[in-house]
């Protein structure tokens, strides 16, 4: 294999609005054990459903040799994602082949469960912040959520275990939906406040049509950011540029929220993520078409690192997505890539 001995100069390449590439999500396997009704709904991942084999993911070397690639390009932010990536038993060999590389971040989401497990050992290959879904601390809700079997205790015990070994950043992402975990945003606020962590609100979005999204569900940042500050009274922070998170300083020096309003106030013209799947396909929006873009059969018929490079570049030049911008209510018919093949 040509492994690219090539020395590539970092470029700013930018798509057709002018964005330029600066991240990268690296999904590391399409599995999780939630299935929670925005992501993975259990009528469509049920027992019978065909998951990606081994030999069809990307390998840790792979992953590291397409990650210095998008670096050499000016990424500068990696996430790695899943499905659920503490499943595949290899994380800890991704984490520490792209902490090798020259970041400002390197981060994980995950849904905790597994995190009480691989926290220390995580932190010590080189990750340096995690995000952590939580969208109720009320049992029923969660498990209602989740639709599974692993308790709330097991992911308050991940944020611990994330907290106890010392990585940098543990934040929280909650997925609001009216009706269903909207009363609880408090008290996720008061554990945050209380534990120093950050805490961000999602806005429930439509993504990979399998969701059975409606609008209506949707609680809007406003009207989060009022029910948080008529508690706790908060003023906006300067928003980094490529932050998709609205962030919010308490007044009381009780720490910070983020806001994700991808539904009301569409944040596409800022948007400079790639993303990546377990099986090597490129994705430039997270509302995409399903095809991709295959860089793995590019790697897998001998690619040197130029002709990866030059695929990219091709590939985000061309990108013109901004779905959010555009999106209307009735977004199910899309055919789109699911939200579990390529992270949130």
């Amino acid at each position: 294999m040509n492994t690219g001995t090539l020395n590539l100069i970092p470029t700013a390449v930018q798509d057709r609005c002018g964005r330029p590439l600066g991240a990268l999500r690296i999904s590391v396997t399409d599995r999780c054990n939630f299935r929670c009704r925005y992501c993975m709904p259990r009528e469509r991942y049920a027992a019978g459903h065909r998951f990606l084999a081994g030999g069809e993911l990307l390998s840790v070397s792979e992953i590291s040799r397409l990650a210095g690639v998008f670096v050499a390009m000016g990424v500068d932010r990696i996430r790695i994602t899943g499905g659920e990536p503490l499943l595949r038993p290899d994380v800890d060999g991704i984490v520490a082949a792209l902490a090798g590389l020259p970041l400002q971040r390197l981060g994980l989401s995950t849904n905790g469960a597994l995190l009480g497990r691989w926290a220390g050992r995580l932190h010590d290959v080189g990750l340096n912040s995690v995000n952590i879904s939580l969208d109720s601390l009320d049992p029923a809700v969660f498990a209602a959520m989740s639709a599974s079997k692993v308790p709330l205790d097991a992911v308050l015990g991940g944020i611990a275990a994330a907290r106890a070994a010392g990585i940098a950043a543990v934040k929280l992402n909650c997925v609001v939906r009216r009706g269903t975990n909207d009363t609880g945003i408090l008290e996720l606020v008061e554990l945050a406040r209380r534990d120093g962590l950050t805490v961000r609100f999602i806005e429930y979005m439509d993504v990979g049509g399998s969701s059975g999204w409606r609008l209506d569900e949707v609680v809007t940042a406003q009207e989060i950011l009022e029910r948080i500050t008529q508690v706790h009274p908060a003023e906006e922070c300067a928003q980094a540029p490529g932050e998709v998170a609205r962030r919010y300083r308490f007044l009381d020096g009780g720490g910070e929220f983020g806001l994700i309003t991808s539904v009301s106030r569409p944040f596409c013209g800022g948007c400079i993520r790639a993303r990546l799947s377990a099986d090597g396909r490129l994705y430039t929006c997270l509302f995409a078409g399903a095809a991709g873009l295959d860089l793995r059969e590019l790697l897998r018929a001998g690619a040197y690192d130029e002709a990866l490079d030059r695929a990219i570049a091709e590939c985000w030049q061309a990108r013109g997505d901004r779905y959010s911008d555009t999106r209307s209510a009735l977004t199910a018919s899309a055919d789109r890539v699911a939200m579990s093949y390529i992270g949130g």
